[in-house]
């Protein structure tokens, strides 16, 4: 399955899905038992509309319809709004659009439930102005919408699935892992900053790494750390050698970069170029720090990792990997490797055997 696919049914099951809950939830808590409540006289439609089943379907259709929309909204937003859009803009022109989405399903509902059950509801255009329950509907779904943002953001920040570790309490203590990481990093950055001055270097960065992003979900990868001109990138073991990701990934950038040869030259007079090391192998990991919490790799793949990729400039290749790692690579026919040498990498005691990768 494409890749592009694939992480959008992802996305969109995982929305459905909350979504789904989050509304079967709002309709027992809002619902639930209404008609047995002191002081409360629920006719014939409605009483039929509450029972435990018919509720659940209301709710579970209206859970539906908001997952659909509004995985499709954040997908539209993520790939056709600029990265130069304000933060708070985009949150305006989106709570404006989930404003719509609302009204709509709402409207949808309610139409469901008088045709099911005959009960006397106002569907009349405007209806929601005056609605009271509209609005405490309307303020929980905005608060569930910064929960689902939260959860989404954090599994961005820590990686798919180890958000959910971290609240279980996983890395308290450090535990061992298989990783792969890759330290890419700007080619002849000292002169590109020099040539263009500190301010356009800045957007220089701030460009290729917005570029960077849009593949990093396609290859399965983890956005470890960005440190300067310097990105850091990680995948658990299996996860990074399944299709080659590790490496498809830097490819794909490399092409993604060429293919924007036009913007680049014309904004900065250059296209950039990145190098990059990689590495795998076992480690610890382990939450550290109290005021800005976060997931820490110790190990010696990461140092020799980035002692690798600082090799890229005396060989003068793009690319260079261990040969453990490449020996675990699938076999892949669009690649060709070549034996670069037995290196002794600085503050290393033994020499390591790396090699170069070339796409036909």
């Amino acid at each position: 399955m494409n890749k592009k696919l694939k992480g959008y049914l992802n996305h969109l099951w995982q929305s459905v899905v909350f979504w789904t809950i989050a509304m079967l939830l709002w309709g027992l808590f809002r619902f639930y038992g209404l008609e047995s409540m002191d002081g409360i006289i629920v006719d014939t439609g409605f009483n039929e509309a509450l029972q435990m089943k018919n509720l659940l379907r209301l709710f579970a259709f209206s859970g539906l319809l908001i997952g659909l929309i509004f995985a499709n909204i954040e997908l539209l937003f993520e790939r056709f709004t600029s990265h130069k859009i304000s933060i708070g803009l985009k949150i305006i022109l989106k709570t404006l659009v989930y404003f719509i989405t609302i009204v709509i399903v709402s409207t949808q509902v309610k139409q469901l439930a008088i045709h099911r059950f005959g009960v006397d509801i106002d569907v009349e255009r405007g209806w929601w102005w005056e609605d009271k329950l509209f609005r405490v509907t309307l303020l929980y779904v905005l608060l569930v919408s910064i929960v689902f943002s939260f959860i989404k953001i954090a599994n961005e920040k820590f990686g798919k699935g180890i958000f959910l570790k971290m609240l279980l309490g996983k890395y308290k203590k450090p535990q061992e892992e298989k990783r792969i990481f890759m330290f890419l990093d700007l080619k002849s950055s000292t002169t590109i900053a020099e040539t263009l001055g500190h301010f356009q270097y800045s957007q220089l960065i701030q460009d290729c790494f917005y570029d960077l992003n849009d593949i990093v979900p396609k290859h399965a990868a983890e956005i470890y750390q960005y440190v300067g001109d310097e990105a850091v990138l990680s995948w658990p073991y299996k996860r990074g050698l399944a299709d080659n990701n590790c490496v498809a990934l830097f490819f794909e950038f490399q092409n993604l970069l060429k293919s924007r040869t036009g913007y680049y030259k014309e904004k900065y007079g250059l296209v950039p170029e990145f190098k990059a090391g990689l590495h795998g192998g076992k480690l610890m990991v382990a939450e550290v720090g109290v005021v800005k919490k976060e997931l820490a790799f110790h190990g010696d793949v990461i140092n020799t990792s980035a002692r690798i990729q600082a090799e890229c400039n005396k060989y003068n290749v793009p690319i260079l990997i261990s040969e453990k790692l490449k020996n675990d690579l699938q076999e892949d026919n669009s690649y060709a490797t070549k034996h670069i040498g037995n290196v002794l990498l600085k503050g290393k005691h033994d020499a390591l055997n790396i090699f170069t990768l070339q796409k036909h």
